[in-house]
């Protein structure tokens, strides 16, 4: 059985009306008062007009047949309330990447037709640059962040939006709306993933049980499912990537509590474990090195009492064996959990360790629907197959790219009958069914004829103590075609030297994948959600093939 997403939220709050749903600071909105909110803002919608106007079985899976509302926003209560709020109106929200700059805001605006925009006082200088170049943008809601930037001429603040809802009946609402998630653009442009809401509900959100990895085949099970709901949890990356937004999400659907830290522009370690402390929660969501690192420097630091957190979530960005060891000694009780997924495939894959178990990097267990199809596309590699493969999902995928035929048909391929999701990393399966992922194909580096994925470079190099942070590129060489690059940044009041950093990399990879040159910088530039800048980091190392 298929659902809606605001049904499912819907059912959920029926189901614990007085359990809190969202906290943040002083703000705390329980079920009931959260899905009030959100039906004010889906009335108010309906009454300008925007909504759904074609039905799925009219379309091309490239297609939308809905209105579209941007969420430039960081994170906040309205973030979700705007998720959900549009669903219910069956209009598609999508993120924003609030660190864009004029040119690259424009560009997103355009590719997704938006016609509505919710987004915060801070950004509406920003905004207000390009409006004269989106003439499909017709609706600006403004939310007062505190910023003091005064209401955008011709917007509507948010409260009085709520405020002017009538309230009439809403048209109902289907599983084949859409969901859309723009990719994060760091190797090339973003591009709007267009999900069913019925397929991304069981593939990342929060309609499968966790036990078995059975699919909720009815609202009163998912209703009987929230009963025994309640944990607390603590997305800290952007909502603005998939990773954060899914979290909470999920936790929605699972009648959980969403807690938000107070700062919500950036991660910060000492507000992040205040906010453990302080709303007892159960489950908290990092990503990679770049949140585990300076949560490490915070628990050296200063005492927090984090006793409650019982699950730390990795996700979008590796945790190296060397960061999960350190955190597990310093927080014992916990687990800690590595997802696999990505905007095409929703969640595929999974590990779990807690402390004294072997830690390990890049291997997973597999979820369901998860495959290793061919290089060549042809076929299904089984477990023990010693080529190496695409990682690939079947089942519930997505339909496909926002406006782009060609790009759907070529990550959505049908294989013996099978349509299949095959974003781009490359991967197999060992004999015993475990999944070694060996990195994303856009930053692999053809050396000498040889492939080398850049993640496992990073891993290597992040065994050395003085490496705080690394990306590894690319870089064209007469000999060998592109060599290996590696920028670090050190550990403050460390060092270490090129040759002792080549020096650690020989216990984990062969030679031939040694960086053969290391720059060193002050500061890495990753996004806010912690992923790796890879255009940026072309840029250093080669400035004129950035």
């Amino acid at each position: 059985m298929d659902f809606n997403l605001a049904e499912v939220v819907r059912t959920v709050a029926h189901a614990v009306p007085t359990r809190e749903a969202l906290v943040q600071d002083d703000h705390r909105l329980t079920y009931a008062a959260f899905m009030a909110r959100v039906d004010r803002l889906a009335s108010a919608l309906a009454d300008r007009g925007f909504g759904h106007h074609t039905d799925r079985s009219q379309l091309k899976n490239w297609e939308s047949g809905q209105d579209h509302l941007a969420l430039y926003l960081h994170n906040c209560p309205e973030y979700i309330e705007g998720m959900v709020g549009s669903y219910a109106a069956r209009l598609a929200p999508f993120n924003v990447n609030y660190r864009y700059v004029a040119g690259e805001l424009r560009y997103l605006l355009n590719d997704s037709h938006a016609k509505v925009i919710l987004f915060h006082s801070a950004f509406a200088a920003t905004l207000d640059a390009i409006r004269s170049d989106l003439p499909e943008l017709e609706l600006f809601i403004q939310i007062d962040d505190k910023s003091g930037a005064p209401l955008l001429d011709g917007a509507e603040w948010y409260e009085d939006f709520l405020a002017s809802a009538t309230m009439a009946p809403l048209e109902i609402t289907s599983p084949d709306d859409l969901y859309i998630l723009y990719t994060g653009g760091t190797t090339g442009m973003p591009k709007g993933v267009l999900w069913r809401q019925g397929d991304i509900y069981p593939a990342a959100l929060g309609g499968r049980k966790i036990s078995t990895g059975t699919e909720y085949d009815s609202a009163e099970a998912i209703a009987e499912n929230a009963l025994e709901g309640g944990m607390r949890v603590l997305p800290s990356a952007p909502f603005m990537h998939g990773a954060a937004h899914w979290m909470a999400l999920n936790g929605l659907a699972n009648g959980n509590t969403i807690v938000l830290p107070h700062n919500a522009s950036t991660f910060d370690a000492v507000d992040f474990c205040d906010t453990i402390e302080r709303e007892k929660v159960t489950i908290a969501q990092i990503v990679g090195d770049a949140f585990g690192r300076p949560l490490l420097d915070e628990l050296e630091r200063a005492p927090h009492d984090l006793s409650s957190l019982v699950l730390l979530i990795s996700g979008g960005a590796a945790l190296t064996a060397p960061v999960k060891a350190a955190l597990l000694d310093r927080l014992p009780s916990m687990a800690i959990m590595d997802g696999l997924g990505s905007s095409e495939t929703g969640q595929q894959a999974s590990q779990v360790i807690s402390a004294g178990a072997p830690i390990s990097t890049g291997t997973f267990k597999p979820g369901t629907g998860m495959a290793i199809v061919s290089a060549e596309l042809d076929r299904c590699l089984e477990p023990g197959h010693a080529d190496l493969g695409w990682l690939a999902q079947f089942g519930r995928v997505p339909l496909g790219y926002l406006g782009d035929a060609e790009k759907t048909e070529h990550t959505f391929p049908t294989i013996d009958g099978i349509r299949y999701s095959v974003p781009g990393d490359r991967a197999r399966l060992t004999a015993d069914g475990a999944l070694e992922l060996h990195g994303r194909d856009s930053v692999t580096i053809n050396s000498g004829g040889e492939k080398i994925f850049a993640e496992e470079v990073e891993a290597a190099l992040s065994h050395h103590p003085a490496v705080y942070d690394v990306i590894v590129t690319g870089r064209p060489s007469d000999r060998w075609g592109s060599e290996v690059v590696a920028i670090v940044q050190l550990r403050a009041g460390t060092n270490a030297s090129a040759e002792e950093l080549t020096a650690v990399c020989a216990d984990h990879i062969a030679r031939y994948k040694f960086p053969k040159d290391i720059v060193f910088v002050d500061k890495i530039e990753r996004s806010p959600a912690g992923k790796a800048d890879y255009r940026w980091a072309r840029s250093l190392v080669s400035p004129t093939d950035a």
